[in-house]
């Protein structure tokens, strides 16, 4: 993954940078796998996709042994971001205005591998991929809740990384353990995931997500959802 084809350096600025709608949407769909309409390039309300922001951060700031990410606001497109370094040793991705959109918490051990943090990003970008239908659809059906088919809102809330070594060239994640904490209207998605290089679990994380609008299960909704996504998926990639 080349992720400097999908951010644009500011001129005359050489720590700041931007999303053009092509890059994010390119992203989304030919990286990620997300087809949600929210990165189209028309979308009304479009959004640089969550996983982008982090896979930039990570390439930007480093890896840590222990990493947090939390998503403070949605990012569109031609905003001048950079990241600033705060004292306590936190990062936040900021726009010119001082507006914070994504804070980045780190400790222990650090590496600036770019083999490393390229191969983590990637692997961490493709199993976000997974997330609809294959992993949500399961746990909705479980629960008996599903996200609204007529305007389905599903929020990139933040993620968590343990690692156990630094000393490895590539990683890739394997899906753990994931569960859908139900309150009232609202959500939570877990979705958990051992990190893996080679045969050797050398840590773990997992990925929240927010789920608002929820109601009662409906299997022949789910069913048009998901065919509605995959036909999307089929004329756009």
């Amino acid at each position: 993954m080349q992720i400097q084809q999908y951010f644009t350096p500011h001129a005359d600025n050489s720590e700041q940078f931007s999303f053009s709608r092509e890059q994010a949407s390119n992203f989304a769909k030919f990286i990620a796998n997300d087809f949600n309409p929210i990165h189209d390039v028309d979308a009304k309300r479009f959004c640089v996709p969550g996983d982008l922001l982090f896979a930039i951060s990570l390439a930007k700031v480093g890896l840590s042994r222990s990493m947090a990410v939390d998503f403070t606001d949605m990012v569109s497109d031609g905003i001048q971001l950079s990241l600033k370094n705060n004292e306590d040793g936190s990062n936040e991705l900021v726009a010119d205005n001082g507006k914070c959109y994504l804070k980045l918490f780190e400790e222990g051990e650090h590496s600036n591998d770019e083999a490393l943090i390229s191969s983590l990003s990637e692997s961490y970008v493709a199993y976000s991929g997974l997330t609809f239908p294959h992993i949500l659809v399961p746990l909705m059906r479980e629960q008996n809740v599903m996200i609204n088919p007529a305007r389905p809102l599903v929020i990139y809330e933040g993620a968590k990384l343990e690692l156990d070594r630094l000393d490895v060239k590539e990683a890739n994640l394997v899906g753990a353990e994931s569960k859908l904490e139900v309150n009232g209207k609202r959500g939570t998605v877990t979705l958990g995931f051992d990190v893996m290089s080679g045969k050797d679990r050398i840590g773990h994380g997992e990925k929240r997500m927010v789920l608002s609008g929820l109601r009662e299960f409906d299997e022949q909704a789910m069913t048009d959802v998901v065919a509605y996504y995959k036909e999307r998926q089929q004329k756009l990639s």
